[in-house]
């Protein structure tokens, strides 16, 4: 009788433990579901998104837009320019001897041409700064992604748009720019370095 009751006790005890295990080991998962964190050892996201919709990529596109505009800006006036320095020899083509006029010609024809080679160099150098930027914000971003992997019991995040079929529930695209922007902000504060030649 007595053996019965001790067994009893401890199962009940022992249920009792088992009871409080469960309550109390979700409740990390929880904190982490409430946060918006899924649970699950495969994440994705989708880096043109995380990127694009950050406060450092809308800063990094904003910036590499006006510098566009400026180019494009500059690139027609000396369009304008070349092109009134090419009606004008035209002009003076016959008053001139054709060595003498062939000497101007050519002149022109490097003129037009260094100015082609510096504004594609310039295009090259926004080109290479994007590519930096883009560099940089995925060194910037990697410990917010590795936390959230933590977070969610993760071994991996794949991107997005490379997986067949995912659940919806997976994707921390917008958590990860909502950290990601908590942690760098737009990055102004951060110096990219000059680009490679």
């Amino acid at each position: 009788m007595e053996f019965k009751l001790l067994k009893k006790h401890f199962w009940t005890q022992g249920l009792f433990l088992a009871l409080c295990l469960l309550l109390c080991l979700p409740s990390q998962g929880l904190q982490a579901q409430e946060l918006g964190v899924p649970q699950s050892q495969i994440l994705t996201l989708s880096w043109e998104t995380m990127y694009g919709r950050s406060a450092y990529g809308r800063r990094i596109a904003n910036e590499i837009e006006a510098e566009s505009a400026v180019l494009a800006a500059e690139n027609e006036r000396i369009i304008a320019e070349l092109s009134q320095e090419e009606q004008n020899l035209t002009e003076r083509r016959s008053e001139m001897e054709p060595e003498a006029f062939r000497v101007l010609v050519d002149a022109f024809d490097r003129k037009v041409q260094s100015h082609r080679n510096g504004q594609r160099a310039k295009l090259e150098d926004l080109d290479r700064k994007q590519q930096q930027a883009g560099s940089v914000f995925l060194q910037l971003a990697q410990p917010v992604l590795e936390a959230l992997m933590q977070e969610a019991g993760a071994v991996a995040v794949l991107e997005r748009s490379n997986v067949f079929l995912r659940s919806k529930d997976s994707d921390i695209t917008d958590i990860a720019i909502s950290r990601i922007d908590a942690t760098i902000g737009d990055g102004s504060n951060i110096r990219l370095p000059a680009p490679e030649q």
